[in-house]
């Protein structure tokens, strides 16, 4: 059946679907701005983290507490990090699978590139697995990083290795929680660089160096 429609029936429906075509381009228009929006922040976000790591300073005090190296001698912390020499320390365990070889593979180029007038750098490395770390298992962990002369393990009680951890505020509650920190200083000097996030070797000395430079 033939259905003729009037003018005033035309000229209704043209409107409706004037109407729809220019709310389609408007959600369109929102749509695009909204992805926009999305990929600028998700730059932004990209841009934050391209360093790799967050550098803030900080005064830490280092605590009289009872460790033991990876050769079986006991000493307090504080006196096993001479204040006259500067240091780089870390956290570590030594099953650990994800932060702390690449950590430790770290340290280890650290060591070799640093110039003959930065050998006496302490690098000190303190387990959060005190437990199953013993001194004997630091050594052979250690040793697969090449032997350093000036890089020393360190583990204890579980109390003990707490309480080094809570004096940097890295102590996380359990070694799974354990998050990639490295802590600098200058020799005769109480003000640490804490670096958050996973730096590679360069940048360490970079670091290191601003402690140095006079």
């Amino acid at each position: 059946m033939n259905i003729k429609l009037s003018y005033r029936q035309l000229k209704s429906q043209l409107k409706c679907r004037l109407a729809f075509m220019v709310a389609l381009l408007l959600l369109g228009g929102v749509a695009a701005h909204a992805e926009d929006e999305h990929d600028h922040s998700h730059h932004k976000a990209a841009a934050s983290e391209a360093k790799g790591y967050v550098r803030t300073l900080a005064d830490y005090r280092v605590p009289d507490v009872k460790l033991v190296d990876s050769e079986g001698k006991e000493s307090l912390l504080s006196a096993a990090i001479s204040s006259d020499k500067p240091v780089m320390l870390n956290f570590i365990f030594t099953t650990c699978t994800a932060i702390c070889p690449i950590m430790s593979a770290t340290f280890a180029q650290v060591a070799q590139q640093l110039g003959e007038k930065e050998k006496a750098l302490q690098l000190v490395s303190i387990s959060v697995d005190p437990e199953h770390d013993t001194p004997a298992k630091l050594k052979v962990y250690a040793q697969k990083f090449g032997v350093v002369t000036q890089w020393r393990f360190f583990t204890g009680t579980t109390g003990n290795s707490i309480l080094a951890q809570q004096a940097f505020d890295a102590y996380r509650g359990d070694k799974m929680s354990h998050v990639p920190l490295t802590f600098m200083r200058a020799a005769n000097s109480s003000q640490w660089i804490r670096i958050d996030g996973l730096a590679s070797a360069a940048e360490l000395i970079k670091e290191f160096r601003t402690l140095t430079v006079k």
